[in-house]
């Protein structure tokens, strides 16, 4: 299988600092006020588009800031071939917007000529696995670039699979030289949904391949057992066991690039970069220890 490692983030003007999701709602005031932020990232299928308004914003903002695409319906978990079409749409944003990375989900999100609106776990099989494999090798040669794969939220678990996790995400980086994701609030949701140990999780997680993190809000509510069920809503800030799991990820592997993801009931301006200061202060970015303190207070 082809190997198409290109570099960490760094190297392709994605600092080891935070980042937030790019909203609308957001537009005028980053390009107004300029604010310090390490990056934005962008749901890619959201700029498939010829032209208009959000390619407009998104041109203006890209000139001054890095810029990573998450891409949320290339379906690479399906038992169906890629799609060729979307894969050239989103070769065509990649080349147009130069980003510093490039993901997509460990899920599946289609079924014939059919594209649902979630994203869908699957079993981890060894035809799974196979799959997947050749999945991710098709994206980084079409791309001409490595992708990262991300973690998913998940609710149950399938009796058919026969791999761990983390395992099975560490033989898809091994087999096609892909770069991981790793999203924090996912692996706390699954590991409550499915009564895992989250710091466990953690560290059986194949860190040393991790290239970009993501942080975001859930909602909590019970299953008909009384159990915690927890859904990765992202519409709110970033609970405080997911902070403590972020600590100690970083603990472990040092400053990433960082996103807070926020995708509905976005919030003013100011209260989402406040999230983004307190990762770079768990980061050990804060200028001073008074910020540090300010932040975490």
């Amino acid at each position: 299988m082809g190997i198409h490692q290109t570099g960490h983030a760094a190297e392709r003007g994605i600092p080891a600092r935070a980042g937030v999701s790019l909203k609308a709602d957001h537009y005028r005031t980053i390009i107004e006020t300029r604010p310090d932020m390490g990056f934005f990232e962008v749901h890619a299928e959201n700029y498939m588009g010829a032209g208009g308004p959000p390619h407009r914003y998104l041109t203006a903002i890209r000139e001054h800031y890095p810029l990573s695409l998450h891409g949320v319906g290339l379906s690479i978990g399906a038992d169906r071939p890629l799609d060729q079409a979307h894969l050239q749409r989103l070769k065509a944003l990649s080349k147009r917007y130069e980003p510093g990375l490039v993901s997509e989900h460990l899920a599946w999100s289609s079924h014939g000529t059919s594209y649902l609106d979630d994203l869908l776990p699957l079993p981890y099989t060894d035809d799974a696995l196979s799959r997947i494999c050749q999945h991710i090798d098709q994206v980084q040669t079409g791309l001409d670039r490595q992708m990262l794969l991300e973690n998913p939220a998940t609710y149950l678990w399938f009796k058919e699979s026969t791999w761990r996790e983390t395992d099975f995400i560490r033989e898809i980086a091994r087999r096609t030289g892909c770069g991981l994701l790793l999203d924090v609030n996912n692996a706390h949701v699954a590991s409550t949904n499915q009564q895992w140990d989250a710091r466990a999780y953690i560290n059986d997680f194949p860190l040393d391949r991790v290239q970009q993190i993501h942080l975001a809000g859930h909602s909590r509510q019970t299953d008909e057992k009384g159990r915690p069920l927890l859904i990765d809503s992202h519409d709110r800030s970033v609970d405080e066991r997911v902070w403590n799991l972020f600590s100690q990820v970083i603990q472990r592997i040092g400053p990433v690039p960082t996103l807070i993801e926020w995708d509905t009931n976005i919030p003013a301006w100011p209260e989402l970069q406040a999230q983004a200061v307190m990762a770079e202060a768990l980061m050990g970015l804060s200028n001073t220890e008074e910020q540090r303190h300010d932040t975490l207070a």
